[in-house]
């Protein structure tokens, strides 16, 4: 008798043989065999309540590791629930492969049962998304999406896998094994005489300004931007929010580009957040020399600079930075470094006397204050901020060298998703998320997740009852007069967590945040600290009134 392995077992050992034994999933017909061939081996099914938070709970895993987190759905709703989570890996440089079942082969064009196409679906939200043809080939298909996703700019890989494939039994001489190469990234180094060029470039500039991707938003990442900083003394920092240079996290950053001569872009895409390198935002004499894992991305830049662009290099970002110190002799000027790192890094003046005014609420920089011995208590602390004004306070006051926030996306909802995945890379050290309770509700039910699969972490959610955003673009844009629709209850969150089993916290007064914190991460459940609060809207720093 001929030994066979069935599609479904090809794929599960070709995922053991990639190291990715974590699978966030959530089950239906279509991948019922993958569920299957997990029995006997490695591989740990993390089962959510929603298909978005599988997606979710990969991209974190991809944050934190710089590794691809794998998310299994089954096909059409399944698939089409966990797609839109992708836009959010995307726009964060964030590796992940999302492996969906599909209909049958045979199927196809027959109104097979939940039959879509899935693979244009997913397409302009990931790097690479197909669908695999072959039983034989299918793990070849899954080391595949491992390489794309790792390659280059990182992102997420769609690859839907037909569940005939998966039941198709195949000789065991017939399949077609990936190698470790199969699964490697494809580099593409900075030639030196490109980093010599870069070097003579910065070390012309009288006020040079570095801004990374969001792919250096990691311990490994920050490590290497403080030493380009030290080495050229060029202040850099990590752009990663929606807000362009408002962004809570860089304090005065678009004063700072504004005095840049040059602006060095490692890895960060000419884009909106940078208002695509425009007067006034960039000083009109000002150039910028890019390092661009992209070549589309890198031509787009050169199409939108024009003669300012003075130096564009395609190049992995990671490589490229660690190329430019190789051999690099110090230079730049201190003072200017030092005004950089005031602009980036201090804080107005008048924020010590902010606090609330409003009996049984707090402002939300007294939690942020609340939160900050907890969050440099340990150096591996993860912190998430996720949301729109109230969690803008954490990401201004808060520093901390494993933070996730929702991205250039600008999507919300992913912390509960987040600080699951996030207690699965980190087994012992806080966890922590600051979300405000529009928030909350996109994903409340990964709270029974959590406390079914023993990942503890706290949840820091700030209950003013109200979209806050929207309701602070509607006064800006509309007149007081025509705030409408955003408004919510004031629900006890922390109650809802006690429910599913949790640990829960009602915090209506200062004197009670800390002690309700320490006790939500002493319990070692999942945890909800419910903190009413006053509607601000989010921090923004002006270098005038920096202390």
């Amino acid at each position: 008798m001929t030994e066979t392995l069935r599609g479904a077992d090809i794929v599960a050992r070709t995922l053991e043989h990639a190291g990715a034994t974590t699978i966030f999933t959530l089950s239906g017909n279509h991948i019922m065999s993958l569920f299957d061939a997990a029995i006997g081996t490695a591989l740990e099914l993390i089962h959510v309540r929603q298909e978005a938070a599988a997606v979710h709970m990969a991209d974190a895993w991809g944050r934190l590791t710089g590794k691809p987190g794998v998310a299994m759905v089954t096909g059409g709703p399944g698939q089409a629930n966990a797609v839109p989570a992708l836009f959010t890996a995307l726009s964060q440089d964030s590796p992940l492969v999302l492996l969906a079942g599909s209909h049958a082969t045979w199927e196809e064009g027959r109104g097979g049962f939940q039959e879509i196409d899935q693979a244009a679906l997913a397409a302009p939200v990931a790097k690479a998304s197909w669908t695999a043809k072959s039983a034989a080939t299918i793990g070849m298909d899954v080391a595949r999406a491992f390489r794309i996703a790792g390659s280059g700019r990182p992102g997420p890989v769609h690859l839907s896998l037909p569940s005939d494939l998966l039941d198709e039994d195949v000789p065991l001489d017939a399949i077609i094994w990936p190698t470790p190469e199969d699964f490697a990234a494809t580099p593409t180094p900075l030639p030196e005489a490109a980093a010599s060029a870069a070097r003579t470039l910065i070390a012309a500039a009288a006020r040079p300004l570095l801004i990374a991707g969001p792919q250096f938003a990691t311990r490994p990442g920050r490590a290497l931007l403080a030493r380009l900083e030290e080495r050229f003394n060029l202040p850099a920092c990590i752009m990663e929010s929606p807000r362009t240079t408002n962004d809570a996290t860089w304090g005065a950053l678009g004063e700072a580009i504004s005095q840049a001569d040059l602006v060095v872009l490692l890895g960060k895409k000419l884009d909106f957040t940078l208002k695509f390198g425009s007067a006034p935002t960039f000083d009109a004499a000002s150039r910028v020399l890019m390092f661009e894992p992209d070549a589309e991305t890198l031509a787009r830049g050169a199409r939108e600079l024009g003669p300012r662009l003075a130096l564009g290099l395609l190049a992995d970002s990671h490589a490229a930075g660690e190329t430019l110190l190789a051999a690099a002799p110090p230079s730049g000027d201190p003072a200017w470094l030092a005004t950089a790192r005031r602009l980036l890094h201090a804080r107005p003046a008048a924020w010590a006397s902010l606090a609330s005014k409003t009996p049984g609420r707090l402002h939300a920089i007294d939690v942020a204050r609340g939160l900050k011995p907890f969050v440099d208590a340990d150096p591996d602390t993860i912190l998430i901020c996720d949301g729109g004004e109230y969690a803008q306070w954490a990401q201004s006051l808060l520093r901390c060298e494993r933070r996730l926030v929702n991205g250039v996306a600008g999507a919300i909802g992913v912390s509960l998703p987040f600080g699951a995945a996030a207690r699965k890379v980190e087994p012992r050290a806080p966890v922590i998320a600051v979300l405000g309770d529009g928030t909350f509700g996109f994903h409340m039910a990964e709270f029974e997740t959590a406390i079914r699969c023993n990942l503890p972490f706290v949840a820091v959610v700030g209950t003013d009852a109200r979209w806050n955003a929207e309701h602070n673009i509607q006064i800006r844009d509309y007149g007081a007069q025509r705030a409408y629709g955003c408004e919510l209850n004031d629900t006890r969150y922390d109650l809802v967590v006690t429910a599913l089993g949790g640990h829960g916290e009602l915090v209506e007064r200062l004197e009670d945040l800390e002690p309700a914190i320490a006790r939500a991460i002493a319990s070692g459940k999942p945890a909800c600290v419910n903190v009413m609060i006053e509607s601000h809207a989010a921090p923004t720093v002006r270098a005038r009134d920096l202390a």
